[in-house]
Formats: structure tokens, sequence, C-alpha cells
């Protein structure tokens, strides 16, 4: 049989169209399966040959659980709000809508020519008036239960999208999109108050079945810690509130540092003899990301206070404080307790600015350098504490500190409450208004969606404001509770918002009065296999599982995490080993392999191309292997018996490739599974022929690999069900066990000899199957036997002196 993949693949593309073959059952009583993978952001760039790993992966996982009989979710749609959009709308005039229109058609192609059994029926778009109607209403709940709230706050500031960015959105000092400077403004903005959750975060991970560097991303970014809070007196007559995981080392607390933004420089203004070198330095450091601020390797600078000293709880001793940029207003109190001699940032800083320097924990020379391996250890220079353990140390310390009303135990997080304005115009508008005298008022829900209106520019202002803001039509509007003047808010929703809760609507994408019905969330909820990239592990991840966690307690879903199971692949590099990118030139379209390959070649070499969960470079010569592999599946057509079942020689190979492919697939070891039947083809040639059941399972086996080829060639074997609706084949374990197994016999560590025994022969046997070996007899000559290690059908080893 000719392997002509075009005209193969347009055919059963359009009948599986046809006949909506993907489209899940609103059949409740099925077994259900709810596969996922991340919606893309459609850019005009469309798919490069890296996007269609995920997809492809979970493809063959849910084409897999339809031969198990499932009723499988596997579901597309679109995340579509966001700032390249924008972008490309103001640079050509064109209205984001419009544009978004454009590229979902690409995209959508691209997915559908790569043979994805997406159930189309279901696609969302997060920019549809009917889709983020409910993420509004979702804000409205966060809103009424005083989890969304508004505050005047330092934010990051993207100079070139003009826009405020979450912390998770600064990389390395700059913005994640633009690669523009991020610098530090005050703004009033909307939060969401994620703190609330951080433990529940934390514990309920022990819910899920998620791969550990997922699960430790998550722990690592809330950054739970337990320690104390500690007053520290100030000349001024104000306590310095500071949070410490180390209150054993107060004793050697000889500075205090506080956040350039903390609110007492202003309060202490008329004290403060340098207050010039203060506001230089202040200036200097609003230009500065949090990123650039506590880079460890970083200068270290900062500027004493001249007028005001703290005092330290412990001692009674006033001690100096300044203003250094790596202490962040958002963490703790903006305020620290610096121990130089068992910290590094701080030993640095006291030796720059001349410092005292006193080693509570013994051990090190703190006069050379930090002694930082005190988590365990002796105190010393520390009054009650001297002779302690450190644990013990904590422990004395922090019930000194709460009988003499100084501090108390606390827990904290490193995580931040959610920024959630953004001051642009492609966004869902935040459905609030703002009255003088009533404050701010949520809308009605009836007047949900409150739609994003027409505007002559997408451009933000330069005040930071939104382009909404300029539509005073708009803008001016009724208060729902007083009816006097009042005002929308003009900002809108990050892109983070939409994606928080997509999972939901898939499971009844067309419900208009809610954002879907119980039934179909109690039925498909949790996502039973969730997998994408590592980089949103702490952004969309950690939201989507706070909305989730959120709107469970509200009684909207009846589960307490969104994912059963959270996976994530390694990227495709281009050809050179570089992540793909334009400016690179290493983008491999997607469209060109197709058309050169077809789409079955591309699936197979995109899950062939190395260890699923680790980077792989792309090598355009390396796909022709895999079109030569489905070329030869198809020429099993032409030595197909009608035989049904398994002939002898290859029933225990077919046994075996079940279990191998079955279980390789749940393990995301596809490329094993992938050579596992190139050898089993290998073997069919071999013999020179193949019986009609062997085909059958064969194609069964390469199906959620190669779908379109082997539904053709499950219609030329006569059959008039599509394969998709066939059955996954069954294994029977006692024929994957092997007749012969192979033991290595091994004489004081050395080879000697390669025996073939029976896969249950005892170590009796094996030795007396041994010592018939000429190479072994001569080995142990003239010496004793001391000991024997045998390791059950692979090795025995015998020691000898």
């Amino acid at each position: 049989m000719k392997y002509d993949f075009k005209e193969i693949e347009a055919k059963w593309q359009k009948r599986w169209d046809d006949e909506q073959c993907f489209a899940a059952s609103n059949d409740y009583s099925k077994p259900k399966y709810y596969a996922l993978v991340e919606f893309p952001y459609p850019s005009g760039q469309g798919l490069h040959v890296g996007h269609p790993r995920s997809y492809t992966a979970l493809d063959i996982v849910a084409r897999k659980r339809r031969l198990e009989g499932y009723n499988v979710l596997y579901p597309m749609g679109w995340d579509a709000f966001g700032l390249p959009t924008e972008n490309f709308a103001i640079k050509n005039h064109i209205h984001p809508e419009i544009v978004t229109e454009k590229n979902v058609a690409h995209f959508k192609e691209q997915l559908k020519s790569l043979g994805l059994s997406f159930d189309w029926s279901r696609e969302i778009n997060t920019t549809d008036p009917n889709y983020y109607k409910w993420t509004q209403w979702i804000f409205l709940q966060l809103f009424k239960k005083g989890l969304a709230y508004k505050k005047e706050m330092s934010v990051n500031w993207c100079t070139s999208c003009k826009c405020v960015l979450a912390n998770e959105e600064v990389v390395n000092g700059v913005c994640e999109r633009c690669g523009s400077e991020v610098v530090h403004k005050v703004k009033s903005q909307w939060m969401l108050r994620i703190t609330e959750y951080a433990q529940r975060l934390i514990d309920d991970l022990g819910l899920v079945d998620y791969i550990d560097r997922v699960k430790t991303s998550q722990i690592n970014w809330i950054g739970r810690s337990t320690g104390a809070e500690v007053n520290f007196g100030t000349t001024a007559g104000d306590l310095l509130t500071v949070y410490t995981t180390r209150p054993d080392t107060l004793y050697g607390a000889t500075y205090m540092v506080i956040s350039p933004e903390h609110p007492y420089i202003e309060k202490w203004a008329d004290r403060i003899g340098n207050m010039e070198a203060v506001r230089a330095y202040q200036e200097a450091s609003a230009k500065k990301s949090d990123f650039e601020r506590t880079e460890v390797a970083k200068d270290k600078t900062g500027v004493q206070l001249e007028g005001v000293r703290g005092i330290n709880p412990v001692t009674g001793k006033e001690i100096p404080i300044f203003i250094s940029d790596y202490v962040l207003m958002t963490y703790g109190t903006g305020a620290i307790m610096a121990v130089p001699a068992h910290d590094t940032r701080d030993w640095e800083f006291a030796k720059k600015f001349g410092l005292p320097i006193i080693e509570v924990v013994k051990g090190g020379n703190v006069e050379e350098a930090a002694f930082t391996d005190c988590e365990t250890g002796v105190m010393v220079n520390s009054g009650i504490l001297d002779g302690l353990t450190v644990e013990e140390a904590k422990k004395k310390i922090i019930q000194w500190l709460e009988e003499n009303g100084k501090g108390h135990p606390k827990v904290n997080y490193k995580l931040r409450d959610w920024v959630f304005s953004r001051q642009r115009y492609w966004g869902e508008p935040i459905p609030v208004i703002y009255c003088e005298k009533c404050g701010y008022v949520p809308l009605d829900e009836s007047e949900l969606p409150l739609r994003l209106p027409e505007v002559q520019s997408y451009e933000p202002t330069d005040n930071g404001e939104s382009p909404l803001a300029h539509l005073d039509d708009w803008v001016n509007v009724e208060c729902p509770h007083c009816h006097g003047p009042a005002k929308r808010e003009t900002d809108t929703m990050p892109q983070w918002a939409g994606s928080s809760w997509y999972f939901m609507r898939y499971c009844d994408p067309h419900n208009d009065k809610a954002l879907a019905s119980r039934e179909a969330l109690d039925y498909w909820l949790p996502v039973d296999w969730y997998n994408g990239g590592m980089e949103h592990t702490t952004l969309h991840l950690l939201y989507s599982r706070f909305w989730h966690k959120f709107l469970y307690d509200i009684g909207v879903v009846g589960t307490p995490e969104p994912y059963k199971k959270r996976t994530s692949h390694g990227m495709i590099l281009g050809e050179n080993g570089e992540k793909m990118s334009k400016s690179r030139g290493n983008v491999v379209n997607p469209d060109a392999v197709i058309d050169q390959y077809g789409a079955d070649t591309m699936r197979l070499y995109e899950m062939f191309i190395g260890d699923f969960e680790k980077t792989a470079p792309w090598k355009t010569s390396s796909i022709k292997g895999c079109k030569r592999f489905l070329e030869r599946v198809c020429g099993l057509f032409d030595v197909m018996t009608d035989e049904e079942g398994y002939s002898k020689e290859l029933e225990s190979s077919f046994h075996k490739t079940i279990k191998k492919v079955s279980e390789d697939i749940e393990n995301l070891k596809f490329n094993t599974a992938i050579a596992a039947l190139m050898s089993l083809l290998n073997e069919i040639s071999d013999k020179g022929s193949i019986t009609r059941g062997e085909m059958a399972t064969f194609i069964t086996l390469l199906n959620p690999f190669a779908p379109h080829l082997t539904e053709e060639l499950n219609e030329r074997m006569g059959n008039t069900t599509l394969l998709t609706y066939m059955t996954w084949p069954q294994y029977d374990p006692a024929k994957c066990v092997d007749e012969q197994v192979e033991i290595v016999v091994q004489i004081c560590g050395k080879i000697k000899a390669r025996l073939m025994v029976s896969p249950d022969a005892s170590q009796e046997e094996v030795k007396a199957a041994a010592m018939e070996n000429e190479a072994v007899r001569q080995a142990l000559e003239g010496k004793s036997v001391v000991k024997e290690i045998y390791v059950k059908g692979k090795l025995l080893n015998i020691v000898a002196k």
C-alpha cells in the first residue's frame, strides 16, 4: 500500500469533523476522563513545532482513554486578551477584536492539521462577552467576600507597555513580555487577597498527583517560614517591628535596615539630619525592579539615618538604622534586624559601613566571613541564651519576648497579594463603580457582561490611566446605591483572569445561567490530567488553584482542588540548541513539516525526539526516520494473512508490546513506547507476514500516535467501525514472561559466562549450569568458594579465593 499522507490526512480530518467523533457526551452515567492542556494565546506568529509537544502528548492519552471506554473531554480554546494583540492594534490601527479573530482562525487551522482530537464543540474564547461575563461575576463574588480590594501601593511599571506588572511578570528586572525596563510607581491598584489561601495552597498539594518539581516550585514561591515578630524601640519613640526566622540571634543584631519606602521616613523627616541624601537614595531605588534590588551579587548600598537610632530589645543598646534597597516594603514589615556574624549580605554590608560583628552561634571566624552554617550549634555572647542549642534558644527567646511584651511567634509567607489592575484597553472591564459618597460599589449582576466599549485610540495615557478613562459617556454613571453621580472603574483585568477558571467553562460552555451547571462541574471535575509548561507553575497554576478554592468555599464547585494530576513537558529547542525565536532565526513552522512529511510523521517525531519532560533540539534530518517507519507500517497491509489471533512466533512479543506501550503512555515515556512498536515491526518483518489479528492490535497501539494512517489501514481491512470507537488491546501477564532469560556469571566480579535459563530457575540450578561451563570451571580451579550472590533472572556472582 502506498503511503499518500496528504490524501489520507485530509480524508480523516474531514470525517472526524463531519461525525464529531471527539465530542464529549453529556451522559453523566458513563465513566469520565478529563484531559487538559493549557489553552494558547493566539499570537500573530501562529504555532511553532514546540507548541504541539504538549497537545500531542495529551492527545495520545485522550485517544487511549476513548479506546478504554471512557467518556473523554479533551477541549481547546483561546486565552485571547493580552498586550501583544493590543500593541499590534496600536501600531497598525486595527481593532484588537479583528486581530484576535484572524489569529484564532490561523491557530485553529494549524491545530486541526495535526489531527488532534479536541472537542471543538466546546471551544471557548476569553474575549467573548458570553465568557467574560462569568470572569466578571467571579470578580464580584471575590469583592463581596472582601478578597478584592483597592490599595495605594508601589507597583512594577513597564516603561514600554505603560502598565502595571505583577511581580511574577518581571523577569531579571525587565518586563516578561517586551523586555523593557521596569520601574516602581505608586498607584491605586485592585488586589486579590491570595495570601488568605497561602497555607491551604501548600497543604492541599498533598491531595494531588503533581510531579515533584511542580510541587516544589509552588511551595518555594509561597515561601512559608516560621519565626517571630520582634518590636525594636527607637529614639524617636516609635516601635519598629521586624520579622525574623532567627530570633535566637537577637543578641547579634548590631544595626537595622528599613525599606526606602517605609512610612517612618516621612514621619521622622524633621528628626533626620541627612534628609537630602535619604531623598536621593529613595529616588534611585524607585527606578529599580524588585529583582534588581534583592539580587544577592549586587553592590551593597544604603544611607544611615542621622538623628534616629534603633534600640535592641534584648540588650537595650542603641543601634544605627539604615535605609537600603534590598529591603522591600512588600515583604514582612519593610524592616529587618541585621546579624552580620551569621548572614553573608549583612556581613558584607557591615564591613562596607564599619559596623560591629558579634558572633552568637559558636563556630567559624566571623571577622573573616559570616558563619552561616548555624542551623544547629551552641549560643555564645547571648546573655540568657548562652550554652543553649539553636532550637532551645529559639523557644526560650520567643517565650521571653512574649512575657516582656516585645514580640510573638509568627508564620510568614513570601507570597504577596495579586495585583489585579491593568491600565490597558484589551482586557475584561472591572465591574465596579466609584461614588464619592458610597465608595466602591459592585455592578448589579443583571448588568453583566459589562462590555468593552469602542475607543478611538488604544494607547494608554501618559499619566498611566487606561484608554477607557477618555470615554466620558461610558465612565460617568449613576451610583447604584445613592443614585448620585459616580464613575466606572477604568482599569481592566490582567490576562491571567480568564485563564484562572477556563477549565470549568469547558464542562458546560454554552450555559447562559451560570459559569457551568453544578451537575456538569460535579461530573467532570477535577481535571484528571493537566499538562503545561513549568513557566506557568508560579503564575497560572497558583492563580487558578486560588480561584477554584474560593469557588469551592462559596459552593460553586464540589472539589477543593481543580487538577488531580499535573505534569510538565520539556521545551523543543531550535536546531542550534537555543530557544526558538524569530530574532534567532531558528523557528521551525509546523505547516512546512506537515506539508513535507505529514501530520502523523510530525506527531511521531515530536514524541520520539527524547524524554518528554526534558528539553530536546529539533533535528530535521531525524524526522525522516519516523516517516520511513510509517511507510513500513503501510507495507504490512501487503503481507497480511487472513488468520485471526496471534501467531505462535509473535504471541509473546505482542503481549509484551501491549504491556510496554500501555505503561509507557501513562508514564510519559512516549519515546520508548514508539521504540517498542518499531522493535515489534522488525520482528514482523523478519517473520515475513502478519495475521489479521496481529494487524488489528498493531494499528490500535499505534493509533494514538499516528491516528490518520491507522484509521486508513483499519478501513482497508474491511472494518466499517472507526478505529476511534474500538477497544484498547489487553495483555496476558503470563505471556509477557520470557521462556528463557540471560544470566551473567561472574567470578569475583569478572564476567566469565552468559547462560540461557528459565526465568524461574533457582540459585542451585543456575550454579549447576554454570559449573558445566569450561571458563567458569577454569576460573574456580584450585579455589574455594567464599560467597555466592544471586540476582534472580539476571546475575550469579561467585566470590572465591
